[in-house]
């Protein structure tokens, strides 16, 4: 029986790409550089911020990257919410589960979580949280889902694991939770959908929808 549904934030949760282009190309801005490609663009909507940055100013060798750390510091995110669109069904859907199994977020972002959840009022939603700087390594390393399961002290197979990216394959690979590809069929998973009201018509979440009735 299904216990703890994981869910990733960015691609997931919310559409999150326009916002990422304009936090990254701002920044890049700052330091007048060029804006990000799409390839760039790709690579930072599944990585943390650090990894990003160095990977977007990889090719700026005169930039200092600790001066960039060190704007990125004092940059408030919040502007950038206004970018991120939620997913549809998804209130509705965590409103549905909540009730019924232990709910968490493994994500690669990291002191932005904070002001995600309490614009989109989600963290009520939510038993545990966790981000790139709370977890030892960040995604694809597994450490988020370990620390998760242990937490809630339960087997892998009472857990389930939403994401939408390789890196998510690559971060539930090996941990014997069944791994649901959200908006991607390319990926190597249990089960695939398109939406969340697609995910709730899943046998898993059939089984523990029906618990109550």
């Amino acid at each position: 029986m299904l216990q703890l549904v994981i869910l990733d934030c960015d691609g997931v949760m919310f559409s999150s790409k326009e916002a990422n282009r304009h936090y990254y190309n701002d920044l890049l801005r700052a330091f007048s550089c060029p804006p990000m490609t799409e390839t760039d663009l790709d690579y930072v909507h599944m990585h943390n911020v650090h990894t990003s940055v160095r990977y977007i100013f990889r090719h700026h060798t005169h930039v200092s990257q600790h001066e960039v750390n060190e704007y990125c510091a004092k940059t408030d995110y919040t502007p950038y919410l206004r970018f991120m669109i939620i997913e549809p069904h998804l209130l509705a859907f965590l409103k549905r589960i909540k009730t019924k199994a232990c709910t968490a977020i493994s994500t690669n972002r990291t002191d932005t979580m904070d002001a995600v959840l309490d614009t989109f009022q989600l963290r009520a939603l939510f038993d545990m949280v966790v981000t790139a700087t709370k977890a030892p390594r960040p995604k694809p390393a597994p450490d988020a889902l370990y620390m998760i399961l242990t937490h809630f002290q339960l087997p892998a197979a009472s857990a389930i694991y939403i994401g939408d990216s390789k890196v998510d394959e690559e971060h539930c690979a090996g941990t014997g939770i069944p791994f649901v590809a959200f908006q991607n069929p390319t990926l190597k998973a249990d089960y695939y959908v398109s939406s969340f009201a697609e995910v709730e018509r899943l046998p898993p979440f059939q089984e523990l929808l029906a618990k109550e009735k």
